[in-house]
């Protein structure tokens, strides 16, 4: 028996999976990307463009929620209200019996919770206007701090003739108050 198969000799350890390690230098070469620029909707309120209309809202109690703050739905009936008042202010007729405004398609990012009492600003701006819709941009911000967005995104309405269901021709009323 050799020397080196005594019972005291230690076994050779199994071979350890090789891990690769990023090399520091590749990673200094590299620039780290430059951060994304904020969404439209995001940006403050000295960068955006004037509002096309602002609704000023209270939040009524009973907007909230088991966790005292506005449910989610409510964000939509408060945009919806904002809406109908800047329609109300439009010179001219903007629906009749065969041009009225449906929904078509909605966007909300929340960006905090609203909680109560709290007074608000909708604020509306036009962002597209196609041929038969348009695409009105939103924001929900605080009425003393503008700079406190609870909520922005965007809907697009389009006029449909009810009873044909069929998309019409944006009214000029509409046409002219968002040029």
């Amino acid at each position: 028996m050799s020397t080196t198969d005594t019972p005291e000799s230690p076994k050779p350890a199994s071979p350890k999976p090789v891990r690769r390690r990023r090399k520091v230098a590749d990673s200094a070469a590299t620039p780290p990307a430059p951060p994304a620029a904020p969404a439209a909707a995001e940006a403050t309120p000295e960068s955006s463009p004037a509002p096309l209309f602002t609704a000023v809202l209270d939040v009524r109690w009973r907007d909230l929620d088991a966790f005292n703050h506005v449910n989610n739905s409510n964000y939509l009936t408060y945009l919806e209200e904002a809406r109908l008042q800047w329609l109300s202010h439009v010179p001219g007729p903007w629906f009749g019996d065969h041009a009225m405004p449906v929904m078509a398609a909605t966007q909300l990012n929340y960006r905090r919770p609203i909680e109560w009492p709290t007074q608000l600003h909708v604020e509306l701006f036009c962002e597209r206007v196609g041929n038969t819709s348009m695409t009105i941009t939103h924001r929900i911000v605080d009425a003393t701090d503008a700079s406190r967005c609870y909520c922005d995104g965007n809907v697009v309405m389009v006029w449909m003739d009810p009873s044909s269901g069929k998309p019409v021709p944006l009214p000029e009323a509409i046409r002219s108050a968002v040029a």
